[in-house]
């Protein structure tokens, strides 16, 4: 689905993205241009930023 129709960005693109490293808004508005001309998509692409974030984040290992 698209996110950014101004630079034509999709979910995937934005997941991806975030696997790849990209951990913040600024990060992903630099990689991609996300939210960068209208802003129209900023909230629903933060929304997937988070929650990216939250599902590949590996569980910590907590000692006995």
């Amino acid at each position: 689905m698209y996110v950014c129709m101004c630079h034509g960005i999709t979910d995937r693109q934005i997941r991806e993205a975030v696997c790849d490293g990209v951990g913040s808004m600024r990060e992903l508005c630099a990689e991609l241009g996300v939210a960068s001309s209208c802003g129209r998509c900023a909230q629903y692409a933060k929304q997937l930023l988070d929650e990216t974030l939250t599902d590949t984040q590996v569980p910590q290992l907590t000692a006995a």
